[in-house]
Formats: C-alpha cells, structure tokens, sequence
C-alpha cells in the first residue's frame, strides 16, 4: 500500500488541491446561491462573479504560492491558502453586491447574505486544514526524509545551517557536515541522499557539484554573486551557440514613475487606516515610562545617502546604540509587542511619502551596520544602488534576524530581477509576515 502511494503520490495531492480549489469555489457560490436566483442561474451577475474569483485565485496563488505540499512548511501553505481564499471570497462578495445594486433588487447598495458569506469562509477553512493536513501527512508517511550532507566553508557555519535545515526535519535529516576541502568528502557524498553547500568557494564547489551530478545526489545550494546573474539573465543564442545574458540597468523612467505613485497613494492610505492602531501604539509608550513617542536614527539609502528613519520607541531612552538581541534589557514592556507584530515599522510610511524610503526595497540599515558588514562582505555596498524600503524580498523571504549575507544575497536579487509586479507580489506576501512572529525582538 505504501508503494503504491508514494507511486501516485504527485495524484494524491492533485486531488486534495483540486478539492480544495474547486471544492471552496462550489462551497461560496453554492452558499450564496441560496438566497439569490441570479447566482443559482446563468446570469451577468454570476458570470462577473465567476471571472473574478477565478483570477483572483490565480493571481494570488502566484503571489502566495499554492499546495505545495514537501516545499514550505505546512504551516506556511495554510496560512497562504486562508489569506488567498479570505481575499478571494470578500472581493467577490463585494462584486456580488456592487452588481445586486439595481432596480430589479436593491435600489439602494446594502449588505446581504452576509450569513452565508461568513459561513462559506468557515467551511473553506475546514477543507484547508483538512486536507493541508492530510497531504502533509501522506506526503511524510512515503517520503522519508532526506539524509543530508552540509558542507560550507567555516566550521562555525555549519552549526548555523543544521539548525537551519533541521526547522525543516520532517524532510531533512542533517547526519554529516564538514568543510568543503575534507580529505573524504566524496565518500561522505555517497553516504547521503542530499548535499547543501554554503558559501563554498566557485572553483571547489563546481567539481563537488559535478560529482553530486555523477552519482545522482540532490543539491541545495546557496547562491553567490555569481549565481544572482545566472539567476537573473535570459537566453540568448549566437549562431547555435547558448549564451545566459544580463544586462545591467536602471530602472526606467515609466518603472520609477509607477514606483513613487504607488508608494505615496499606499503609504498615505495605509496611514489614514492605522491611524487608530497608531494612536494606541503612542499610548501605551507614553504611559510606560513618559518618554518620546517616536525614535529618529540615521539610516543608509540609495548611493549611501543618509537620512532620518521614524520608528515607534520601542527601547529606553538613553541606552546604547546598537541592533536588538534576546531578551534584550532595553527593549520596554510596550515595545515587545510594538516589535512582535512590526507596529513600530509604522511611521516609516511618513519616510515613504517624503521620499527618503520606498514600500519595497533592501532595508535601511544604522551606519554602523554598514561599515562592520562591509569589513566583511564588501559586496554589501551593492545594496545601495536602490532606494531603501519598508519591507522587501529579504523580509518576506527570511526572518528578522537573518545573517547579512542571506540577506544580502535576497536583496541583490530583488534589484537585478526587479519589476513592478515584483514589487506588488512583495507587498502582498508581507501580510504573511505577521504570522511569523518568531525572532520579531531581534534587530539586524
């Protein structure tokens, strides 16, 4: 029996996805049939309802990923599919009513079946649990996991990325590591099903590469400068010569003209919805230890240019002026949760509208951030060939305190693959980013 699944494993969760897509859909427009003859019946109404749900669900399963069961976390994939469904089902629910608004039903616009609406997002809910659940499940019952080989340059590194991989565990077994010139690396090589390699040097990881290729081992790599424009480029042939082409530009002027409109109408709306949220944030540190509201420190932009960021004091006044670690002493009562859900992040939406930031964008870091990650990675100046940004690949990718070159390497992608959609992909996956509340205290 257990053959016989792992056989059609790639069916199984084929079938529980199109439960839940399908099944979800039938479920509202079933629901919200009851009470409406023009849903129940072929009509405008229905059909405008249908074409909406059905690219929204597109589109957002695009932006936040699907059932992709033994890729993320199950956790992740059902937080992605609740957030795709909840948008889905209320911007339809919305065209429903806009398109009920008439003369043959309601003169004037009015809420309604909103019963039926609330309960079909209920039982969504349930079949996304359900069966996120039992394809995991299946999916662990008849894949083992993969025994794992890390190999990096560093042996400080490598402890660093076992608790990396073992977040992972119901896939990935870590049973080895070591260093990427180990006498009897190729013999550990053929112990494990899997190899990831971290920061090994081109030349050495190239030849291990290919021997992971001879004897059919999987590779996880983490990428370098090198792969970001392998990463980056498109084909092109020269005769039937292949060649992987990156050109290096600018944005252009349609692109930053899009980019400035977007930031200031979405800051300034953002602004006006959290107002009351803000109003309560300023509160609760005013009435924790009397001191200032807002803190204003000096951050790196766009060709090292320096400004003011405004952030909600989250720390005592007075203390010494570095990142964030656990259970960090300076941080107050109020700015724990400030922090665990980025409410303090809030006042950069003032930044945005003056220029200094965008929404999206590599992070702004404190100068002396800078000159240290420098020292290190002199690749790091790189990130300041954008303007600096609210959230960003790297925030929605990694987590807050994620090293500077992880996070490093997700910016220099984001801005040699950037484009306006990747920009609205980002600002949609952060919403993700509240749920992960994990290392939210920790400042890079």
């Amino acid at each position: 029996m257990k053959r016989l699944a792992s056989r059609f494993l790639s069916t199984f969760l084929n079938i529980f996805k199109l439960i839940i897509y399908v099944g979800g859909a039938l479920v509202f427009f079933y629901l919200m049939g009851i009470d409406n003859f023009q849903v129940r019946n072929l009509s405008r109404t229905l059909v405008v309802m249908a074409v909406t749900y059905v690219m929204l669900t597109y589109f957002l399963a695009k932006i936040y990923g699907g059932y992709d069961i033994g890729v993320r976390k199950q956790r992740m994939i059902f937080l992605s599919l609740e957030l795709s469904m909840l948008i889905t089902d209320s911007v339809t629910y919305v065209m429903f009513l806009i398109m009920n608004t008439n003369d043959a039903n309601n003169r004037e616009f009015e809420i309604s079946s909103f019963g039926y609406f609330f309960l079909s997002l209920l039982i969504q809910t349930g079949l996304i649990l359900v069966f996120t659940n039992l394809g995991a499940k299946l999916y662990d019952s008849v894949r083992p996991a993969e025994r794992v080989l890390i190999i990096s340059s560093r042996a400080s590194e490598e402890e660093d990325i076992s608790k990396a991989v073992a977040t992972r565990s119901r896939n990935f077994d870590v049973v080895d590591s070591c260093r990427y010139d180990a006498p009897d690396i190729r013999e550990r090589i053929r112990g494990v099903n899997s190899v990831f390699f971290y920061d090994v040097p081109p030349g050495e990881r190239s030849d291990l590469v290919n021997y992971c290729y001879k004897h059919l081992r999987n590779v996880y790599l983490s990428p370098d400068i090198s792969d970001i424009v392998g990463m980056t480029a498109y084909q092109m042939m020269f005769g039937d010569v292949l060649f992987l082409a990156k050109k290096f530009n600018t944005m252009t002027f349609e692109q930053r003209f899009i980019k400035r409109i977007m930031d200031i109408g979405i800051s300034a709306l953002c602004l006006i919805i959290t107002a009351p949220l803000s109003l309560i944030a300023a509160i609760a540190i005013k009435s924790g230890d009397g001191g200032s509201v807002l803190f204003k420190q000096k951050r790196a932009t766009i060709n090292g240019r320096t400004f003011d960021i405004y952030k909600f004091r989250t720390m005592k006044e007075n203390v010494e002026n570095r990142s964030a670690s656990d259970n960090d002493e300076r941080i107050t009562k109020a700015g724990r949760w400030l922090r665990k859900y980025r409410i303090d992040e809030l006042p950069q939406l003032i930044n945005i509208i003056k220029g200094d930031m965008s929404l999206v964008g590599p992070r702004p870091e404190m100068l002396e951030n800078v000159s240290e990650y420098e020292k290190e990675l002199p690749e790091f100046k790189y990130r300041l060939r954008m303007k600096a940004g609210l959230t960003g690949l790297a925030q929605v990718m990694g987590r807050y305190n994620t090293s500077s070159r992880d996070k490093l390497i997700l910016d220099l992608i984001y801005i040699e693959d950037f484009s306006i959609m990747a920009d609205i992909r980002i600002l949609f996956r952060t919403v993700i980013v509240l749920f992960k509340a994990e290392d939210s205290t920790k400042g890079f």
